[in-house]
């Protein structure tokens, strides 16, 4: 697609971006709108960048779900929610449902408070924590949910990106892959992470900060269609540090059986 058209499709579709938002930030009032803006917008971008028409689907149902899916990805990096919070509203609202399957209707507050056997207002608070919650950031399938309605050749191209995603995370320098690990994949939450290193709150945020920077340029050197310059990286490691990390990363490609989509360099 031509540059001028595809910067027209990002402009005409801007307000995906912000419902998509304000939808969000109405629930949560403690996350930064801006940090969602910016993770929307971006990937708006790259949806436009890779948006093909002979898929058979709409310019705006492409893109929602991609912006979907990158304001839940910003939602759990900001680590907005303690796993306390998560576990309490994950506790209830698996209470209710399962006595509402078993009594046909929805539950009173009491009797979810008999069968978990806890006090009332418990229940309560944990049933407002799951309503300021983003549910589908603590489901198993959440990755899964915004690409419904794709062709089967899109979600191939899905997982795909989801296995060249992992062997980028196994490539960053170990400290940065140790923070993502224990952020994304042990949902562990930053404050634990800085007590367990004895460091500052700020140190792992800078560290889960670059590394999602690092990851991304993996990304957009894997599958652009065009070689990326040095200065269009998100990353602001060195030249040095990028060239390794790359360099680990083709080298995982090479051993696994999976050639890069173009070169990995700086």
């Amino acid at each position: 697609m031509p540059l001028r058209a595809r910067n027209q499709l990002v402009v005409d579709n801007l307000h995906i971006v912000g419902a998509a938002t304000a939808s969000v930030a109405s629930r949560l009032t403690q996350v930064s709108r801006d940090d969602l803006t910016s993770a929307g917008a971006y990937a708006l971008v790259r949806a436009a960048d890779r948006f093909d028409e002979a898929m058979g689907i709409p310019f705006g149902a492409y893109a929602r779900g991609r912006v979907n899916w990158a304001l839940m990805d910003e939602l759990r990096a900001m680590d907005w929610a303690p796993r306390e919070v998560r576990s309490r509203a994950k506790a209830v609202t698996r209470a209710r449902d399962a006595l509402a399957a078993r009594l046909g209707r929805t539950p009173t507050v009491a009797e979810i408070a008999q069968s978990m056997g806890i006090e009332p207002s418990a229940v309560r608070e944990g049933l407002a924590d799951a309503d300021r919650l983003v549910t589908s950031l603590d489901v198993p399938d959440a990755r899964e949910i915004p690409w419904t309605g794709y062709l089967p050749d899109e979600l191939v191209l899905a997982s795909e990106r989801d296995e060249f995603l992992h062997r980028a995370v196994d490539a960053l320098p170990e400290k940065k892959r140790d923070v993502i690990r224990a952020i994304y994949f042990d949902e562990r939450t930053v404050k634990d992470i800085a007590e367990e290193l004895g460091v500052t709150h700020a140190a792992v945020s800078q560290q889960r900060a670059e590394a999602v920077r690092m990851l991304r340029d993996a990304l957009d050197r894997h599958y652009a269609d065009e070689p990326a310059s040095p200065a269009s990286r998100a990353s602001r490691s060195s030249a040095a540090v990028l060239d390794a990390y790359f360099e680990r990363l083709s080298a995982s490609g090479r051993r696994s059986g999976h050639a890069a989509a173009q070169p990995l360099s700086v």
